[in-house]
């Protein structure tokens, strides 16, 4: 298998993992901090998936950041299929909970009056906004993972 950026076992493949749950921190920490999301289905389906997110890509980072210290090559076909596997699910997962939390928020803000929640309407967009970048950088990890495999 080649050796190319956003691999795993190399930095930019930390640097991904890592940006992916940060982001994912950052959806739930905003979400989390609001009075009611607990009352809107796909806010708390938001809350789940980047909670997945967060399990999953911190994995991955801990293995990277193990095969970066011992200098080990991460690119057996089964481990990675595994990878393959994993960031398409949490991916497909994060992009319908980042877009379903959208179309409610854009609800709130736009029809019901620029949002009579206030500040909570902020948060929302917030928590969505990380969530699509959580789901840009697992998208792109993805796609490498899924390049790796192909060429491998």
């Amino acid at each position: 298998m080649k050796d190319f950026a956003g691999t795993p076992g190399t930095i930019t493949g930390l640097v991904l993992r890592v940006s992916q749950c940060l982001f994912a921190a950052g959806s739930i920490a905003s979400m989390a901090t609001t009075n009611n999301f607990f009352s809107i289905t796909a806010f708390c389906y938001l809350i789940a998936s980047m909670g997945l997110q967060i399990i999953w890509c911190s994995g991955l980072a801990f293995l990277d950041a193990y095969a970066l210290a011992k200098k080990k090559v991460l690119h057996n076909h089964v481990l990675v299929s595994l990878f393959v596997v994993g960031d398409w699910v949490t991916a497909t997962l994060s992009l319908a909970a980042a877009s379903a939390s959208a179309g409610v928020t854009m609800l709130y803000f736009a029809d019901v009056a620029n949002c009579r929640l206030g500040h909570e309407c902020l948060k929302y967009q917030i928590s969505v906004a990380f969530a699509f970048l959580s789901w840009i950088t697992i998208a792109l990890s993805s796609l490498i993972m899924f390049w790796l495999l192909a060429a491998g």
